[in-house]
C-alpha cells in the first residue's frame, strides 16, 4: 500500500515530499539527460506497479527485480546528495534522510517475500518422496 500511495503522490506535482530529492537524484544518475519533470512521474508509475505487484502477488520475480532497482536508486542520495540526507553525518538525518532510511524496512519485506518465491519440493525423506501412504505413516 505504501508504494501505491507514495507513487500516486509523485504523479501530481508538488504533493510528494520526496519529489525534489528524487528528481535531483535521477538527474545526477542520468548525467543530466532525464529532467525531473519526466523522471518523477515515471518513478511514481513504477512505484505503483511495484505496490500492485506486491499486493496481488503476481509477477513476483519481476516485481522483486524492480523493487531491488528502486531501493538502489532510493539509497543513491546518501552518496550523491549527502548534504540533503544528513544534518550531521552519520547519525542526524534530515526529513529526506529519514524517508530514505525507512526503505530499510521495505528491503526487509522484499527479502521476506523473495524467500517465498522458490518452488516447494518434498523433503528427501518425507512420505511424498517415499511414495508412502500418509495415513499409514
Amino acid at each position: 500500500m505504501v508504494f501505491v500511495w507514495f507513487g500516486a503522490l509523485k504523479l501530481f506535482p508538488g504533493l510528494s515530499p520526496a519529489e525534489t530529492l528524487a528528481g535531483k537524484t535521477i538527474q545526477i544518475m542520468s548525467f543530466g539527460w532525464v529532467p525531473p519533470s519526466l523522471s518523477v512521474p515515471v518513478l511514481g508509475f513504477v512505484e505503483i506497479l511495484i505496490g500492485l505487484g506486491l499486493l496481488c502477488r503476481r509477477f513476483l520475480r519481476l516485481t522483486a527485480m524492480f523493487l531491488l532497482l528502486h531501493m538502489i536508486g532510493a539509497a543513491a542520495p546518501v552518496l550523491l546528495l549527502p548534504e540533503q540526507v544528513f544534518v550531521r553525518v552519520p547519525f542526524v538525518l534530515t526529513l529526506e534522510g529519514q524517508y530514505i532510511f525507512k526503505n530499510l524496512v521495505i528491503v526487509t519485506v522484499g527479502i521476506a517475500i523473495g524467500s517465498t518465491m522458490h518452488k516447494k519440493r518434498p523433503l528427501p525423506f518425507s512420505h511424498q518422496s517415499a511414495n508412502l501412504d500418509p495415513e499409514r505413516v
